[in-house]
């Protein structure tokens, strides 16, 4: 003999299972899943690695900055910058192009 099971407890069966269904896709596909998890570690690491970036120019900017300040001044930086930003040159210099 066999047994079926009753309306009931297919509409529960099958409700059951799109519920875990639905709950498993959320946990790796929803907007706090594993696949976004990912998503944000990628972009995490990204951005650190751009900060570090960052940080090494802020330094650079800041020795530049240091050596051309009133209490330290750099005499062959400061003839660096001037040819470079403002195009100067000596009167005894030659260019060649």
């Amino acid at each position: 003999m066999t047994q079926r099971l009753s309306i009931s407890a297919t509409v529960f069966f099958v409700l059951t299972l799109c519920l875990g269904l639905y709950f498993a896709f959320a946990a790796v596909q929803g907007p706090s899943g594993i696949l976004r998890r990912i998503q944000i570690e990628a972009e995490t690491a990204e951005l650190a690695k751009e900060r570090d970036r960052l940080k090494d120019q802020v330094e650079q900017m800041e020795n530049l900055t240091h050596r051309l300040s009133d209490e330290y001044l750099d005499l062959d930086l400061l003839d660096e910058r001037a040819r470079e930003v403002l195009g100067l040159l000596r009167p005894d210099e030659i260019i060649l192009r």
